[in-house]
C-alpha cells in the first residue's frame, strides 16, 4: 500500500497543530488556578497572551510565517466552539434574574445594538470618507456597524460573577447574548437586502425580517428541548443505559444550533434558549447520575472552548499576511484603530445611560433600580470586543475578489487591533472597576436584596445582615435602604412568576417532566436542586 507523500505532510501538520493546541490548553488552565486570586488578570486574558506569545515564536521559527495554525477559520468558530459557550451559558443561567430583567435585557440587547450599529455606521461613514481609505461601499459600513456592535460576551462572563452580582451578572450577560444575535441577524440583513437604495419598504423589510428571525430562532430552541424532555420522560433511558441519555442531551442541543444555521436563522439565541428549557425540563427527567455527569460535561466543554478561542484569537493576530498591505502606513492604521474605538465608546454610552434611565421608570422597587454606578460598570463590561467581531469581519472583507483592497485590509487589521485592546487593556481594568465602585460589603447587600424577596432563603438573609454593615453601607451610598419587613410587605403577592408557575405546574410539567413530575420507577432520578 503506497501513501501520498502530500497527504503524510499534511497529516503531520495537522497532529502537531492539534499537539500545540493540547500543550496551550494545559499551561492555560494551570497558569490560571496559580493566577485565580489575582486582581487584574482572568482566564481569558491569560490565554490571549499565552497564544500571542507562542503566535511570536512560531511567527520567528524557521517557515512559521507560513504555518497554517496561525490562520483564524470562521467556520471552526460558528460551528465548534460558540455552540457549546451559549449553550452553557443558557444552561447555567439563574433564570429568575433573567427573566425579572428580561424587559430590560431587550431594550439593551436589541434597542441598544441598533442604536450603537447606526452611530457606528454613520460614524465610520463620514470619518473614513476623509481619510480615503479606499473602495468602500454602503454595504461596508452598515457591516462596519453590526461588526463593532457586538460585545464579547465570553470575556464579560469571567469579569462578572452571578453570586456576587447577580442584577449586573444578569444585565450584562443577557445583553451580551441578545446583542450578539442582533448583530449577527443584522450582519447576515445587510448582506441579504439592497442597501443601495435604501427607502422606506428596505427599512421595513429589515425590521420583519429581524422579527421573524429573532422569534423563528427562539421557538427552534425551545422547541429543541421540549423534544429532548418529551424524549427522555416517554422512553426513560436510564433504566438500561445512562450513556443514552447523556448522549442525547448533549447532541440535541448541536441539533438545535445546525437547525438553525440549516435555516438561516440565529443558532446563537436557537441554542441559548434551548439550554433555559433543558436546564428547567430535561435535566430533572435523567437519572441522577446522568445529572452530575451533563452538568460537568456542560461546564467543561464550554470552559476547554473559552480557553481555545482566546488562545486562537492571540495566535490569528500575529499571522504576518494580513498585515503586510497595510504596511506602508501603520500611522493610517492607527487612526483608523482609534476612530472605530472611539465610536464603540459613544455608540455603546449613548445607549447605556438612557434606557437604563428608562428601565429604572418600570421598577418600583428602590434597590431594583440600576443605579449610576451600576450603569458605568455595565458600559465598561460592554465595551470589550471579541472573536464574533472578527468572524464578522472576516466574512465580509477577506472574499476573494477584496482581499487585495486597501481599505478592506485596514478594517481587517483595525478590527484585531480593537478586539486585542479592549480584551487586554479594558479587560485588565475591569476587575479593580467593579471593586472600586463595588466594594465586597455592597456586593454582599446587592445580592441579598436582588434575590427573590418572597423566598425563605431571602427573607433569612435580609434579616441576618448586621445592623452595622447597613449603617456603613447607607453612609457610604447615601441612599436610604427599606427594611426586612417593608420589602416582604410590598413585594407583589401576584406576579408574572406566579401566574406561570401555575401555568407551568398545571399543562406543562405534566407533559414535558421537570422537577416534580418524574416517572415512578425503580431507579428514578429523586429531588435535587438542578440549574437555576
Amino acid at each position: 500500500m503506497t501513501t501520498n507523500p502530500g497527504d503524510s505532510t499534511f497529516d503531520d501538520a495537522s497532529v502537531v497543530s492539534i499537539n500545540i493546541f493540547v500543550v496551550l490548553l494545559c499551561a492555560c488552565i494551570v497558569i490560571g488556578h496559580l493566577l485565580e486570586g489575582n486582581r487584574w488578570l482572568n482566564e481569558s486574558i491569560t490565554a490571549l497572551i499565552i497564544g500571542l506569545c507562542t503566535g511570536a515564536v512560531i511567527l520567528f521559527a524557521p517557515g512559521g510565517r507560513n504555518y497554517v495554525i496561525m490562520m483564524f477559520s470562521e467556520d471552526l468558530f460558528f460551528i465548534y466552539v460558540l455552540p457549546p459557550i451559549i449553550f452553557n451559558a443558557g444552561f447555567q443561567v439563574k433564570k429568575k434574574q433573567f427573566f425579572h430583567n428580561f424587559m430590560t435585557i431587550m431594550l439593551f440587547g436589541v434597542v441598544g445594538t441598533v442604536i450603537s450599529f447606526i452611530i457606528i455606521s454613520f460614524g465610520a461613514s463620514q470619518v473614513f470618507r476623509i481619510m480615503d481609505l479606499g473602495a468602500l461601499e454602503i454595504r461596508d459600513y452598515f457591516a462596519i456597524g453590526a461588526i463593532f456592535s457586538a460585545t464579547d460576551s465570553v470575556c464579560t462572563l469571567q469579569v462578572l460573577n452571578q453570586d456576587d452580582t447577580p442584577l449586573l451578572y444578569s444585565l450584562v450577560f443577557g445583553e451580551g447574548v441578545v446583542n450578539d444575535a442582533t448583530s449577527v441577524v443584522l450582519f447576515h440583513a445587510i448582506k441579504k437586502f439592497d442597501l443601495v437604495h435604501i427607502d422606506i419598504k428596505v427599512i421595513m423589510k429589515l425590521v420583519v425580517n429581524f422579527f421573524y428571525l429573532f422569534s423563528t430562532s427562539t421557538f427552534l430552541g425551545a422547541f429543541t428541548g421540549l423534544l429532548s424532555a418529551y424524549i427522555i420522560k416517554k422512553l426513560y433511558f436510564g433504566r438500561h443505559s445512562t450513556d443514552r441519555e447523556v448522549a442525547l442531551m448533549i447532541l440535541m442541543p448541536y441539533l438545535s444550533y445546525m437547525l438553525a444555521e440549516l435555516l438561516d436563522l440565529s443558532g446563537i439565541l436557537t441554542v441559548f434558549f434551548c439550554g433555559i428549557v433543558m436546564a428547567h425540563y430535561t435535566w430533572h427527567n435523567v437519572t441522577e447520575n446522568s445529572r452530575v455527569t451533563t452538568k460537568h460535561a456542560f461546564a467543561t466543554l464550554s470552559f476547554i472552548a473559552e480557553v481555545f478561542l482566546f488562545l486562537y484569537v492571540g495566535m490569528d493576530v500575529l499571522d504576518m499576511e494580513k498585515w503586510r498591505s497595510v504596511s506602508g502606513s501603520p500611522e493610517k492604521s492607527i487612526r483608523v484603530s482609534l476612530v472605530l474605538l472611539g465610536l464603540v465608546l459613544v455608540g455603546r454610552a449613548a445607549f447605556v445611560f438612557p434606557l437604563s434611565l428608562l428601565a429604572n421608570l418600570s421598577r418600583n422597587s428602590q434597590n431594583d433600580k440600576i443605579t449610576l454606578k451600576q450603569q458605568v460598570i455595565i458600559w465598561w463590561a460592554g465595551l470589550m470586543r471579541g472573536a464574533v467581531s472578527i468572524a464578522l469581519a472576516y466574512n465580509q472583507f477577506t472574499s476573494s475578489t477584496k482581499s487585495h483592497q486597501q481599505g478592506n485590509a485596514f478594517m481587517i487589521t483595525s478590527t484585531i487591533t480593537v478586539v486585542l485592546f479592549t480584551t487586554v487593556a479594558l479587560g485588565l481594568m475591569t476587575k479593580p472597576l467593579i471593586h472600586f465602585f463595588l466594594p465586597p460589603s455592597t456586593r454582599h447587600l446587592t445580592m441579598s436584596l436582588s434575590s427573590d424577596p418572597s423566598s425563605p432563603k431571602s427573607f433569612l438573609s435580609l434579616l441576618l445582615l448586621s445592623a452595622g454593615q447597613a449603617i456603613e453601607v447607607e453612609t457610604e451610598n447615601s441612599v436610604p435602604h427599606p427594611t426586612s419587613l417593608r420589602i416582604l410587605l410590598t413585594t407583589p403577592s401576584r406576579s408574572v412568576h406566579h401566574y406561570w408557575r401555575m401555568f407551568d405546574d398545571a399543562f406543562m410539567r405534566p407533559v414535558f417532566g421537570g422537577r416534580g413530575f418524574v416517572p415512578l420507577v425503580p431507579g428514578s432520578p429523586t429531588e435535587h436542586d438542578g440549574p437555576d
